[in-house]
């Protein structure tokens, strides 16, 4: 009864069953390559959106006329409402020439007067760069006196949302029907196992052996086929992404990149689906005791 002969009757089920363990691991090899390139998909898009949350600005517009003291106390109250990483003040002339530099025009030529009133560009903090929170703080700065109006991407903000909601609620449902599906047949295979050697359990049981003793090479084996599948997987994704940076620009090749904790996790999770479902099919087959 001892850890060698556990790990050798672990390894020998593979042989027991070779078309079944087979087909567990690529289930599993599959449901790990699905979920791991979902989740660098995902992880990636999430950057995108981040890097467009960050471009998204409040602009805040003042009444006229108006002073250079109130402008300065209306900087103040912007930058101590939560959440406000950054105000730039746009004066009249600055935002004459902004109007120039996007539509090739001087506005005091077209009109013969500058109708553009001075301004607060307002940058987000992390955190505070969607529509619910930007809708808080866009109330708050409404509050301040000498403001007459704020524009800001109200719809793109909650596109986004919408949208990166919707990708993690489909990475999740994705993610938890796969890992059900490859703990299935991992289950499935050491089920058929266990049938090929009911001989030899009952046997076990009936010289006594403990419970672990019996169940302990069903557990192995299940961890095996986990752990087979995780490492196939990994190298897998590592090789697509490694091929798949050669074919897009150098911009573009960062959003390809993960780090070693991600194969990592991904050797794990395999392992976690071979232990899981290995110990459904010995709890369920050969009983909650020894003499079940």
């Amino acid at each position: 009864m001892s850890l060698g002969y556990i790990l050798k009757e672990g390894i020998a089920g593979f042989g027991r069953a070779k078309l079944a363990s087979i087909g567990s691991i690529i289930t599993i090899v599959i449901s790990l390559l699905l979920v791991g390139i979902f989740y660098v998909v995902s992880t990636n898009t999430s950057k995108l959106v981040e890097g467009i949350r960050q471009r998204v600005e409040l602009e805040a517009f003042l009444e006229e006329p108006i002073s250079r003291i109130r402008i300065s106390e209306i900087e103040r109250q912007l930058k101590s409402i939560e959440g406000i990483e950054q105000v730039k003040f746009i004066s009249k002339d600055e935002a004459a020439n902004i109007f120039k530099d996007q539509f090739g025009e001087d506005i005091n030529n077209v009109l013969d007067f500058n109708p553009l009133p001075p301004s607060f560009k307002i940058f987000l903090m992390e955190g505070f760069r969607t529509r619910d929170k930007a809708e808080g703080i866009h109330k708050k700065i409404m509050e301040i006196k000498g403001i007459q109006n704020i524009a800001y991407r109200r719809e793109l903000l909650e596109f986004l949302d919408q949208r990166v909601k919707m990708l993690y609620s489909i990475g999740l449902a994705l993610g938890v029907l796969l890992a059900i599906s490859a703990a299935f047949l991992v289950s499935n295979t050491i089920r058929l196992t266990i049938y090929a050697k009911r001989k030899s359990v009952q046997t076990m049981k009936l010289v006594g052996a403990t419970r672990f003793f019996v169940r302990a090479p069903f557990i192995v084996e299940g961890i095996l086929q986990g752990l087979v599948g995780g490492v196939m997987a990994a190298l897998i994704i590592y090789y697509l992404l490694t091929m798949a940076a050669g074919f897009v620009s150098q911009e573009l090749v960062d959003f390809l990149q993960v780090g070693a904790s991600f194969y990592l996790i991904i050797i794990t999770g395999g392992i976690f689906l071979g232990f899981f479902g290995s110990a459904i099919s010995v709890r369920r087959f050969i009983g909650e005791t020894v003499g079940g």
